[in-house]
């Protein structure tokens, strides 16, 4: 890392770029590419007070002479880091790649960019916690925080990104965001129109919808719906004839009378015992909902949890809240979703009936309400929650099976885009990029910057993973 590539002046000064690696995390292979440091005031309004760094990763194009502007991959979460984010997908983007530097940014308070980590709960994220113990949880949060959280929304990381392109003197940049990122790349392009060439958002989040109750009821509609391809698939309907009876007993049987569950742990290997309960089966559901290769064994594991064999949804659930633990930066989270998201929410408008009903319940919006009570909020941009209009070229993606960012999703989120192409991959989950042909899709759309003459019919042939009938797999 001593070789010194680039050096550009940049705003709170020199911007030097150095060799180094970037990865998905512990244990995964790197990624050749050149990192820095760029600094950023805290306040925007107080440019000479405390400063943030934040890091930066180029990856340069394959072609020795390049196009001038880059791609830029925006994470999701909120409080997810985008160098890792695409380190780990870093093949879906090697189409674009040919052509194009990868220009990444670990937005500020995730990944090695000011993290603002709080200490992580699996009773807290599960609903375990009293309004008392959740608070008193947050303000300890609040208080070993190392930068004020009211400076680490959305509205402000735009304006990073943007000095960042101006300070590496890139004409225009290239977005793409999945899930939460897609909410940052539709702000990036309503505050610097003029810096945007095009936006790729996939598993979108409308501006115009806070996040809150409908987690609960499209993730409720997604698994009705898995269990009715189910019961049109000939041998998951003849190995599990009635599934979603078996996952109402499930519920009903862990509500009132949580399980001890022993299994070895599936990050160290060392014999644990672990509570699952509702909320515990909720969290693992939710998450085997979001991709095709784990919708597959879904019926499987609630047939075996509904009897008796709660270690292979255990094992999941202990699975998820250490992925979760690692990858999400959880104060930076609660920043993002108490500014943008919570004060939004009408209450007077939603069913709770209908909200109860489901299989997560209410239990994720009473926490956020709770932890938003006391967590402080920050800037927020004027029309940051109209819907963006834009004559940008806008690729919008989504997948049919899609828990929580559902196909209406994006159409709420085109009203006002005259320049845009959606597509809705069949029996596909949250996060489309490295389905099927997907990655030569999104280079041909960034490549051409046109979506009415995008070529997808590919996408008809991407595989569905078909319905584990055992722990061999789906039959022949």
């Amino acid at each position: 890392m001593a070789l010194l590539l680039l050096c550009l002046p940049a705003a709170g000064g020199a911007l030097e770029l150095e060799d180094c690696r970037i990865s998905a995390g512990p244990g995964y292979p790197g990624i050749k590419a050149r990192c820095g440091n760029f600094q950023r005031p805290l306040d925007p309004a107080d440019p000479d007070g405390e400063q943030l760094e934040l890091r930066v990763a180029v990856v340069p194009a394959l072609d020795l002479n390049p196009e001038p502007d880059p791609l830029v991959p925006l994470a999701g979460g909120p409080g997810g880091s985008s160098i890792q984010f695409y380190a780990a997908y870093a093949h879906a983007f090697e189409p674009v790649r040919r052509q194009r530097d990868i220009l990444l940014v670990d937005q500020r308070g995730t990944g090695e960019s000011a993290r603002l980590d709080c200490p992580f709960d699996e009773d807290l994220v599960e609903g375990q916690y009293s309004t008392e113990e959740t608070i008193a949880f947050t303000q300890t949060c609040l208080d070993q925080l190392p930068h004020d959280p009211r400076f680490f929304t959305t509205s402000v990381a735009v304006d990073d990104l943007e000095a960042l392109r101006e300070a590496l003197g890139y004409p225009a940049l290239n977005l793409l965001g999945t899930s939460y990122g897609s909410r940052v790349a539709q702000h990036f392009a309503r505050r610097h129109p003029g810096s945007t060439r095009t936006v790729v958002i996939d598993g979108v989040v409308p501006p115009q919808l806070p996040l809150g109750p409908g987690i609960a009821m499209e993730a409720q509609r997604a698994v009705d719906d898995i269990f009715a391809r189910c019961a049109g698939d000939a041998a998951c309907n003849e190995r599990f004839p009635e599934i979603d009876l078996d996952f109402a007993a499930l519920r009903s049987t862990l509500e009132e009378s949580p399980a001890m569950v022993p299994l070895l742990d599936p990050a160290t290997g060392r014999p644990t015992e672990i509570r699952f309960g509702r909320d515990e089966l909720a969290g693992a559901v939710r998450l085997l909902a979001y991709q095709p290769q784990t919708i597959a064994i879904l019926p499987l594991v609630i047939h075996e949890a509904a009897n008796g064999n709660y270690v292979p949804l255990a094992a999941q659930f202990q699975m998820t809240m250490t992925s979760l633990a690692d990858a999400l930066a959880l104060g930076m989270h609660n920043s993002v979703m108490c500014t943008e998201d919570l004060p939004f929410i009408d209450r007077d408008a939603i069913d709770f009936e209908a909200l109860e009903s489901t299989y997560i319940g209410a239990m994720q919006l009473e926490a956020l309400e709770t932890i938003c009570s006391i967590w402080p909020q920050g800037p927020l941009d004027e029309g940051f929650n109209e819907p963006l209009a834009t004559d940008v070229p806008v690729l919008l993606l989504s997948g049919t099976s899609d828990p929580i960012t559902p196909p209406g999703y994006a159409e709420m989120a085109l009203v006002e885009m005259t320049n845009h192409l959606h597509i809705a991959n069949t029996h596909q989950g949250h996060g489309q990029i490295a389905a099927g042909c997907m990655p030569d899709v999104i280079g041909r759309f960034i490549a051409t910057a046109d979506p009415g003459n995008l070529d997808y019919s590919c996408m008809d042939r991407a595989f569905v993973m078909p319905f584990f009938v055992d722990f061999s797999g789906p039959q022949p």
